[in-house]
């Protein structure tokens, strides 16, 4: 259970630092891009915070809550790592735009 309160509390701050992140990102490729890291680490909360809780009661309720919690978590890393894999070349591609861009106006 150690392990798991751990991986919680990291996968929360890796959603703090990427949301942050995106949020004083200006490209708008690069901010979806760490919008999706930020949504698969949110969803790995959720899941790891839904798991943790079955080991602590066992309350029909609390199966309820803790289903919900986990299926929630696995639609938002799914759909992370789903937006991730869309907005990583468009990322690149983006990036290497703009450094030619700063080529052109450096000559």
């Amino acid at each position: 259970m150690p392990t798991l309160i751990i991986l919680i509390i990291m996968s929360f701050i890796i959603f703090a630092f990427f949301r942050i992140k995106a949020w004083r990102t200006k490209e708008p490729f690069k901010k979806q891009w760490t919008l999706s890291k930020a949504h698969a680490a949110l969803g790995s909360f959720l899941l790891l915070f839904g798991i943790n809780r079955l080991f602590v009661g066992h309350g029909t309720i609390v199966i309820i809550v803790c289903a919900v919690f986990i299926l929630y978590g696995a639609f938002f890393v799914y759909g992370g790592i789903r937006a991730y894999r869309h907005y990583f070349p468009l990322a690149v591609q983006e990036a290497e735009e703009k450094y030619k861009q700063s080529l052109n106006n450096g000559q």
